[in-house]
């Protein structure tokens, strides 16, 4: 009997195929509650409080009239809203209304809930080593550029 094992995946090939699965999650949940990928990356990114636009331009790498006018969409829909930012009268932070923020706990919930899914069957240590490696490319990433991949602050 002849048994073929599938290739093993490079290093990066294996990184570019679960961004992109990754990426496929993220929009099957975004459009199974009616928002766009971009909306629910930033319904998701306002979950835990207001953040300025300059933040959002970064955490989103969108520049600053494609972000003008993806939180203009959000806020027509009425999940988002303009606050006068507390410290700067010139600027303003971003803030979910009580529909949007129904709509990224919810969407933040099916994300979290089916990535926890396809990592179920792993055995804990190789999540632990996976969640260290990631740690580890992320803190490569910040050493070299000087940015930190984290949330907007609040």
């Amino acid at each position: 009997m002849v048994t073929t094992k599938e290739p093993l995946l490079r290093f990066t090939e294996a990184l570019v195929r679960l961004s992109h699965l990754v990426q496929q999650v993220f929009d099957e949940v975004a459009r199974e509650h009616d928002l766009t990928p971009q909306q629910a990356q930033l319904l998701c990114l306002l979950i835990d409080g207001p953040v300025g636009m300059t933040d959002l331009s970064r955490s989103l790498h969108l520049e600053k009239s494609s972000l003008t006018g993806l939180v203009d969409r959000a806020g027509k829909r009425g999940l988002v809203a303009r606050a006068r930012d507390s410290k700067d009268r010139r600027a303003c932070r971003i803030v979910l209304t009580p529909e949007g923020e129904r709509l990224g706990a919810l969407a933040h919930e099916a994300m979290s809930e089916r990535l926890e899914a396809l990592a179920g069957k792993l055995p804990q240590e190789h999540r632990h080593l996976l969640t260290s490696a990631i740690g580890g490319i992320l803190a490569e990433h910040t050493a070299q550029t000087g940015r930190a991949w984290t949330a907007p602050e609040s």
